[in-house]
């Protein structure tokens, strides 16, 4: 099995892998059985905002939270107090929550004059495959495309100019990242010389919501799919 990282970051990694189609979507699809810490109920006090306790419940439990080592039997609490001053608006922020917070300048509700909104909100362990406020992240993939390139299309400047992040001119037309390419025969019809063909290179990305890095969702995902394969060999006692 080849695999190639081509792209890392905290957030995003892209991987080339010459894997089959079925374990890649198998892969993908256990994503959503990363057991992940997300605001699961909320508790209203006070609320004089324009919006519903029930759209801003919705809005916390979208908070991504860094502390992703809590047990599955742990409630944590996270409590909102603000209110607008008299002749003034204020926008509270998800960072209002605490230092759990991934993105704590996400905007949650905005106070106008004299508004009070406060609240308990109670986060707890869960899997996105019960709803979507437990995903870490999200995994899809695609066809690595071979770009051919043929001496009558060599002469084809107008492609570099169109797609610059795939083709260079310099003299004569050369592919400069094939990764980048999500075209194919029926989009170079126009341009003779030029072909598309796929084999079995898969470029897989990783993109985390910013719970754990997008290695761990990775990881934590194969991880998931080889558990509940090993559920099924112990059910049928192989």
């Amino acid at each position: 099995m080849a695999m190639k990282c081509v792209e890392k970051s905290n957030d995003k990694i892209k991987i080339t892998c010459d894997i089959d189609v079925s374990l890649a979507n198998a892969i993908r699809r256990s994503v959503n059985e990363v057991p992940t810490l997300a605001i699961s109920e909320v508790d209203f006090y006070a609320n004089d905002s324009i919006l519903y306790d029930e759209i801003i419940a919705h809005r916390l439990g979208l908070v991504p939270l860094k502390n992703q080592k809590v047990k599955r039997d742990i409630v944590l609490e996270y409590k909102i107090k603000a209110s607008a001053k008299k002749g003034e608006r204020k926008m509270v922020l998800a960072g209002e929550l605490g230092e759990d917070v991934v993105y704590p300048e996400m905007p949650i509700v905005l106070l106008e004059d004299g508004q009070k909104l406060e609240l308990v909100a109670k986060a707890v362990v869960g899997i996105g495959k019960d709803h979507a406020r437990f995903s870490p992240g999200m995994i899809y993939y695609r066809h690595v495309p071979k770009i051919k390139i043929s001496s009558e299309g060599e002469k084809q400047s107008e492609l570099a100019e169109l797609y610059p992040e795939i083709f260079e001119f310099d003299g004569k037309l050369k592919v400069k990242d094939a990764l980048k390419c999500e075209l194919d025969d029926e989009d170079f019809k126009d341009f003779p010389g030029i072909s598309v063909e796929f084999d079995g290179t898969l470029l897989m990305v990783i993109e985390s919501w910013g719970q754990m890095g997008a290695d761990k969702v990775l990881l934590e995902s194969c991880k998931a799919l080889k558990e509940n394969l090993s559920k099924i060999v112990k059910e049928l006692k192989l």
